[in-house]
């Protein structure tokens, strides 16, 4: 079984900045891609930004300039740096992977972490 667990999710004012931390365990041979997604209230679960596994990255058009991706392969985790937060940035923050674990390859998702933007 593999899992995934986000964590550093808060209340933070406008223009302000949180790390997201996304850590996957179990039984893993590999992670390929890795991404956060995120789900406001009343709306559809959107991708906020995505990683391969060799580094290139994509962001929504609402983040860009603004988050950052990041990740450990050696670690198996993600990140994700949120600065010049905004209002509607406010959301259930999803992390996700695809995970060769055995033969089979899947994604995953994390239970999500909450970031409210406020003031």
């Amino acid at each position: 079984q593999v899992q995934l667990v986000e964590s550093g999710g808060g209340l933070v004012q406008p223009g302000g900045s949180l790390r997201l931390s996304c850590a996957a365990s179990g039984s893993i041979f590999s992670i390929y891609a890795m991404g956060w997604y995120r789900q406001a209230p009343g709306k559809q679960r959107e991708l906020v930004a995505h990683i391969t596994t060799g580094g290139s990255t994509n962001y929504a058009d609402s983040v860009k300039g603004r988050f950052t991706i990041s990740r450990e392969n050696a670690k198996n985790m993600v990140y994700l740096q949120m600065n010049s937060l905004k209002p509607e940035d406010t959301a259930v923050y999803y992390c996700n992977a695809d995970v060769l674990s055995g033969s089979r390859l899947a994604p995953h998702w994390g239970q999500g972490t909450q970031v409210t933007v406020s003031s």
